[in-house]
């Protein structure tokens, strides 16, 4: 229920590989927009609710644009965020990580006032989205994926991610961090990015 001992996560290039974020559109999209982001966490739980689905909307049919989610539970403050980032990749087993995603975030106010581990509300939702009940528990209740996202931690961390959430948009590779997280600012950084890919494809169509 909390960060491992993972191998070689003081290579910088070890936990680029170790680390593995969540895509929601075109896997190979050129343009990237990522969150590092806390289940437990007020802010990403806003987030979630006002900024995501918008996201989801402008760029569904857009090939050039993908959204990308890594763990970066605050152990110190949450104290069951590390679990909540282990439960939905146990849901992304079965092939439900996002909507397993969008049930942490809106049920966050009950299982994060919980006074023990939510262990029961977290099954609760998996059966509530029809995973198979069994398989999801004795995942839940392991160690696994514990290593992926203790490797999410480590990889936000040498990116200097401050807070959650953060979000970074970028191209071939190279991200920035966004001040402003609203849809508009990421809306913005797209839009700049995308109109560079345009360039560039005219250029490339006019030689």
């Amino acid at each position: 229920m909390e960060p491992v001992e993972v191998e070689g996560l003081d290579d910088n290039q070890r936990v680029v590989e170790l680390a593995q974020g969540m895509v929601m559109g075109n896997p190979d999209a050129p343009i990237t927009i990522v969150e590092f982001g806390d289940y437990q966490c007020p802010g990403c739980g806003q987030f979630a609710a006002l900024v995501k689905p918008q996201i989801e909307q402008m760029y569904a049919d857009n090939d050039q644009v993908k959204f990308v989610f890594y763990d970066f539970p605050l152990v110190t403050i949450h104290a069951y965020a590390f679990l909540a980032a282990r439960a939905s990749r146990c849901a992304a087993d079965q092939d439900r990580y996002w909507d397993y995603h969008t049930a942490l975030f809106r049920n966050q106010s009950t299982w994060s006032s919980s006074s023990t581990a939510p262990l029961g509300l977290f099954e609760d939702y998996a059966a509530e989205l029809g995973l198979d009940e069994g398989e999801f528990s004795s995942c839940l209740r392991s160690d696994r994926h514990a290593d992926v996202v203790t490797a999410n931690m480590q990889l936000g961390t040498i990116l200097g991610v401050p807070s959650t959430p953060t979000v970074l948009v970028g191209s071939g590779g190279n991200s920035r961090p966004l001040m402003n997280n609203s849809f508009q600012g990421i809306q913005e950084a797209v839009d700049e990015l995308l109109a560079g890919l345009q360039g560039g494809t005219d250029e490339d169509g006019g030689e």
